[in-house]
């Protein structure tokens, strides 16, 4: 093995700048998400049958077909569709608040079915509106009971930011492929790049960790 570290260490901190724009479409796009999700997972539980399959179809599109497609859809497809060249940042965020949404959605409506049904028949028997009933009783249990599975959503929507790359977004990977080119050497950059995402999903562990021992608490 011809493997030499010191060659990528003055391009370390470039590698480093891509942690941003990645953290910068990581949350964007799992604020979107979760926001979609929750709508999508209210159409899912409603009264309406059209509502119902409407939700159901558009997650049955978005898990049923690969990220990677879904980017490059929204980034090469914009221009024949609507004649103008959607940026690769604004790409990068749309797909994956829209394939975040999907799961999200599940996520939600499993908690919200998970609640005790005593919790909305004791608040229609209060004469407690629908909208305020979701909103104050029923979603701040489902939410925290699917805690966990949210950070893994999120965490997975962490990781697969890195196809990113394929369509020109200056992030942690396509920074750290660039270095390996200015060398002729991947392997190196591509461990610094690794290592970066690791440590990005552990801190992140970490913290869902905390935030699950915090609402214990209040229990």
């Amino acid at each position: 093995m011809n493997l030499d570290f010191k060659q990528i260490i003055p391009s370390i901190p470039y590698i480093l700048q891509g942690i941003s724009v990645t953290l910068e479409i990581v949350l964007l796009a799992g604020l979107l998400g979760f926001i979609l999700g929750i709508i999508l997972s209210l159409l899912k539980i409603s009264s309406i049958n059209i509502l119902n399959w409407l939700a159901d179809a558009y997650t049955s599109i978005f898990r049923g077909t690969p990220l990677v497609l879904q980017l490059m859809l929204i980034y090469y497809g914009s221009p024949q569709i609507t004649g103008y060249q959607i940026q690769p940042y604004t790409a990068a965020v749309l797909s994956f608040a829209l394939n975040s949404g999907a799961y999200v959605s599940e996520i939600i409506r499993a908690g919200i079915l998970a609640v005790d049904k005593g919790q909305r028949e004791a608040a229609m028997a209060l004469g407690v509106p629908y909208r305020k009933m979701m909103w104050d009783i029923i979603l701040p249990q489902a939410l925290k009971n699917i805690l966990p599975a949210l950070m893994n959503e999120f965490i997975s929507l962490t990781k697969e930011s890195a196809i990113v790359t394929t369509i020109g977004v200056m992030d942690i990977m396509r920074r750290s492929y660039q270095v390996g080119a200015k060398y002729y050497s991947f392997f190196e950059p591509l461990l610094v790049a690794g290592l970066i995402y690791y440590l990005m999903v552990m801190i992140l562990t970490l913290l869902g960790k905390a935030l699950e021992r915090r609402m214990r608490q209040g229990d």
